[in-house]
């Protein structure tokens, strides 16, 4: 399996990377649609720190860094998880301002924005996937389960142990008692 995994990982990152090369380059040409969610952030990054980034261009350069890491971690299989999960955080906003196809008029170009808006839905379905996959190996959540039941265990025979001992001890003591 891990073959098919490399393979789907590799082929899944490469239009990040094209796509964030390309924001890094040349911010300037893609700032005009995304100003359609970059706008309302601006006003959302500024009531959280007002020494956040807001300008338009900053914004897109650092979604364009965020897609070229992600497509990198995720393509050479380090930090699959958490790459596949910034990929996927990354794709909402630059789908929603890339392909709003509903603000669209022109039927040709609606439809050609709507299977664009709709490959971008496939792809968060495949980042999705990606992010959870633990490649065979048993998640988190089931080894913090397995952990506190093995812990669990080992106090339980530990208190067992200490008993046994303890009850040895008062014996041992009571046979030595003089008479």
């Amino acid at each position: 399996m891990k073959p098919v995994r490399t393979t789907a990982r590799v082929l899944l990152s490469g239009i990040f990377l094209a796509s964030g090369i390309k924001a890094l380059a040349g911010p300037g040409g893609l700032v005009p649609r995304a100003k359609r969610v970059t706008d309302p952030m601006a006003t959302m990054l500024e009531k959280i720190d007002p020494r956040l980034p807001t300008d338009p261009e900053t914004l897109v350069q650092i979604n364009g860094v965020v897609q070229v890491g992600g497509a990198l971690l995720l393509a050479l299989g380090h930090f699959t998880r958490p790459a596949a999960t910034m990929l996927a955080a990354s794709l909402i906003p630059t789908t929603i301002a890339g392909h709003p196809f509903w603000t669209i008029k022109d039927p040709e170009e609606r439809q050609r924005q709507q299977v664009q808006f709709l490959k971008n839905l496939g792809l968060l379905g495949g980042l999705l996937l990606a992010a959870a996959d633990t490649q065979g190996r048993p998640g988190l959540r089931w080894r913090t389960e397995h952990l506190a039941d093995s812990v669990a265990g080992s106090v339980r025979r530990g208190t067992k142990t200490a008993k046994r001992e303890a009850k040895i001890a008062m014996l041992t003591a009571r046979d030595r008692l003089p008479g």
